[in-house]
């Protein structure tokens, strides 16, 4: 039978808590009764509702034992605060592991997406552990931490932050042997007084956690090369870089859209590389060289991780693709809606030009949020990728992207709504076989409703059809 992921003694010794109500055993953790699963510990956090009100719902699902801060009957660890019990039951899982050999990533664009693509290597070469979803915050990293198995033999987790000074003790708590800064660009400007320069800094303090001898991936091509690069080495690291520039440790020298992938074509550490991916965009050129550099730093071989690369499909909402049957034939839906700001927008354009297509090439937009007083300028000069891309049809939602449709010639305007939810429709009347429609904007700004507005038209039409 498995090992338990933790007993109640483990997890009292590593959160210096008392174990009351009986002896447990726990194969999972969670923080949330609706994706909790049977046999998971319950960490009853403190947030907009206090965790210990779903107490009796969380033992009810399956849960083993909770760890919580107030009397209870139930299996349980008591502790005076459980956010940092959590914590501590992460940094345990850690250390209990030496054997683990750890990856961090970063970035203001596609650290989500490169952390799963990284992940589907480390699959494929051996027992690995990684982020799930965007578990990359305060909670989300000691808890990805706290789930990992004692046995894994690499990870990857996905940090993010907000604010200055929030990557640095997530850093901290992981200590990876391998960090990633993807890109730098202008996302959560509003909550930097000095703009970029305040992100970038913020970005650099993923490596203030660097194992002794770790390994820096860098992006050659970003204008804040220099300043992560000088944080790298002042933490000891040692350098690797990807990008178009020469001399990079990892090289791009083409990228060819391939049906549902693409050709990447490289030079790594001097030997020339062709590789398939399973992504379309050209932005997927140098993020499969940066994973490459992070897989080649887990001690995972090249061709396991070229096959990792090859297996693995854009998530939903970052790049994700469908064919949507309308009443005449399909149509191909792009689905970018999770995230956007100003470097993902035209990278997802850029993807939108190069996809083949018999009909129009639609972009559907939603505001872009956090970029501060420039905001309206962000918006509008989205119009130069959107021209360079040879979008036909322009529909966008939000008052943010009010500055776009003022300034988009006529001849490419679909139309413009307050809201997502109110667009979705417009679209859906104009849209025909054999388009291609990429959906993007903030996850606030609700661009999915676009998504799933499009999707259910269609099969309701579907479904008319056949009554």
């Amino acid at each position: 039978m498995p090992e338990a992921l933790w007993t109640a003694d483990e997890i009292a010794r590593a959160v210096d808590g008392q174990v009351e109500g009986g002896f447990f055993a726990a194969n999972g953790v969670s923080i949330d009764t609706r994706s909790l699963e049977p046999g998971d510990l319950f960490v009853a956090l403190a947030g907009a509702r206090d965790g210990h009100e779903f107490l009796e719902a969380a033992f009810g699902s399956g849960a083993t034992g909770a760890l919580v801060s107030r009397p209870s009957s139930r299996p349980c660890v008591r502790v005076d605060d459980t956010f940092a019990a959590l914590e501590a039951l992460g940094r345990a899982a850690r250390d209990r592991a030496p054997q683990t050999r750890r990856a961090a990533v970063t970035g203001s664009v596609g650290k989500t997406s490169v952390t799963q693509a990284i992940a589907a290597g480390l699959r494929l070469a051996g027992r690995a552990h990684s982020s799930v979803k965007s578990y990359n915050n305060h909670i989300g990293v000691p808890l990805t931490l706290a789930r990992m198995p004692r046995d894994t033999e690499r990870a990857v987790f996905e940090i993010g932050m907000n604010h200055a000074g929030e990557i640095g003790p997530l850093s901290r708590q992981v200590r990876p042997h391998a960090a990633l800064v993807t890109v730098v660009g202008p996302v959560h400007v509003e909550n930097f007084p000095d703009g970029e320069t305040g992100v970038a800094k913020a970005k650099a303090e993923i490596f203030e956690g660097l194992a002794p001898g770790g390994v820096a991936v860098l992006n050659a091509d970003d204008k804040w090369f220099d300043l992560l690069a000088a944080a790298a080495r002042a933490s000891g690291a040692r350098i690797v870089t990807f990008g178009a520039k020469a001399g990079c440790d990892a090289g791009l020298e083409g990228f060819a859209p391939s049906g549902d992938g693409a050709v990447v074509g490289a030079r790594l550490h001097g030997r020339e590389l062709s590789f398939r991916i399973g992504q379309t965009g050209a932005h997927w050129g140098p993020n499969s060289l940066a994973a490459l550099l992070m897989l080649e730093a887990l001690d995972v071989p090249l061709e396991t991780a070229l096959e990792g690369l090859k297996e693995f499909a854009p998530l939903e909402g970052r790049g994700a693709l469908r064919s949507v049957e309308t009443d005449h034939g399909p149509f191909t839906l792009i689905d970018e809606s999770y995230n956007a700001n100003p470097l993902s927008m035209q990278a997802a354009l850029a993807a939108l030009a190069a996809r083949p297509t018999r009909g129009r090439r639609i972009a559907v937009l939603t505001d872009m949020l956090e970029l501060g007083p420039e905001a309206p300028l962000r918006h509008a000069e989205l119009l130069g990728p959107i021209e360079a891309a040879g979008v036909d049809m322009v529909f966008c939602a939000g008052p943010l992207m009010h500055s776009l449709w003022s300034v988009l010639p006529p001849a490419r305007r679909g139309a413009w709504t307050e809201t997502a939810a109110e667009l979705a429709p417009l679209v859906h009347a104009v849209v025909r076989a054999g388009d291609v429609v990429m959906v993007k904007g903030s996850n606030g700004s609700q661009a999915s409703t676009v998504v799933k507005a499009l999707i259910h038209s269609a099969q309701s039409a579907s479904a008319g059809e056949g009554r």
